[in-house]
């Protein structure tokens, strides 16, 4: 037997009842991971949205974060092979989000990490919210705080969402922000005061976009670095961080997968990160990196 497909939810009303909700979910999980089991129901529930929706928001089915980043330990125990296949696989479903012929809004309650915010970002709008205890939580790529990088073209989503210097510097070095430093650095579309107002703010925005008209799509993320009002801002945000940059091989990475996005376009981008994820996973830095991420993981589930 299947596992249980992510909801579909309709809670609009008037001109946003038809601006559906995907719920991600994993069960009983407090938070949510982006693991195969969650990607093959990604590519389910969007095989399954209705061909008349005016609208998608992207939700989480969990109080605590948005989607806390990848399952390191998946990763961890595939083999090169097997990685590659994975992640490829989960490009797929998030690019279908980019080829929707509609407008798509990620709704941002709590931690956004890693392969969250990467999902987050192929949706059209980003609106985010505090938890409803007001504590801070981090929105962010901390891969390289890893000694990896980004695999799900990060590396050129985040300088377009943000000034360019600044998420090319946070991406190399794995930094995530606060919520607070989120806003303040103009990564949400939208910023809600409570969460409560979330997700109607987010079906507001989608109904916003669309009495401007609908998207105009090509399969690629609408804010990313290739798009023209983007390229010029972020080869000189590249020219002027480059002194500011950590001298490790994640932040390298980083820096050659914005070149190839520039260069190449979004599809080699995404290549070029797979290709330096897979291969700086076997680095002794990485390796020892992520044996203390376990180990830590670990001592905070024993107490």
């Amino acid at each position: 037997m299947g596992e249980q497909p992510l909801p579909i939810r309709f809670d609009g009303q008037g001109d946003q009842a038809r601006i559906a909700t995907l719920v991600l979910e994993q069960g009983d999980r407090p938070v949510v991971v982006i693991n195969k089991s969650l990607v093959a129901r990604l590519h389910q529930a969007i095989d399954d949205l209705p061909d008349d929706l005016d609208g998608l928001v992207v939700a989480s089915g969990s109080t605590k974060v948005f989607v806390a980043g990848a399952d390191l330990g998946e990763i961890d125990r595939a083999d090169d092979h097997e990685l590659r296949e994975y992640l490829e696989d989960a490009a797929r479903a998030f690019r279908r989000l980019t080829k929707l012929p509609f407008w798509t809004a990620a709704a941002i309650n709590g931690a956004a990490l890693g392969g969250g915010l990467e999902l987050a970002m192929h949706c059209d709008g980003l609106i985010g919210a505090p938890l409803e205890d007001d504590r801070p939580y981090m929105v962010g790529l901390p891969e390289a705080g890893l000694s990896i990088c980004p695999g799900w073209g990060g590396t050129n989503l985040l300088p377009a969402r943000i000034e360019a210097c600044e998420g090319i510097l946070r991406a190399a070095s794995g930094k995530p922000m606060t919520f607070d430093e989120a806003v303040k650095k103009g990564l949400f579309d939208v910023a809600c005061v409570a969460p409560e107002e979330l997700l109607d703010a987010a079906r507001y925005w989608i109904a916003d976009r669309n009495a401007k008209g609908r998207p105009e799509r090509d399969g690629t993320p609408s804010r990313w670095i290739g798009r023209p009002g983007s390229v010029e801002g972020v080869r000189h945000g590249l020219k002027t961080c480059r002194r500011e940059l950590p001298k490790t091989k994640a932040a390298q990475a980083v820096v050659e997968c914005v070149e190839i996005g520039l260069g190449e376009g979004w599809s080699e981008a995404l290549r070029g990160e797979r290709s330096r994820l897979i291969r700086l996973r076997h680095t002794p830095e990485a390796k020892e990196a992520i044996a203390r991420f376990f180990a830590k993981s670990a001592k905070s589930t024993r107490r």
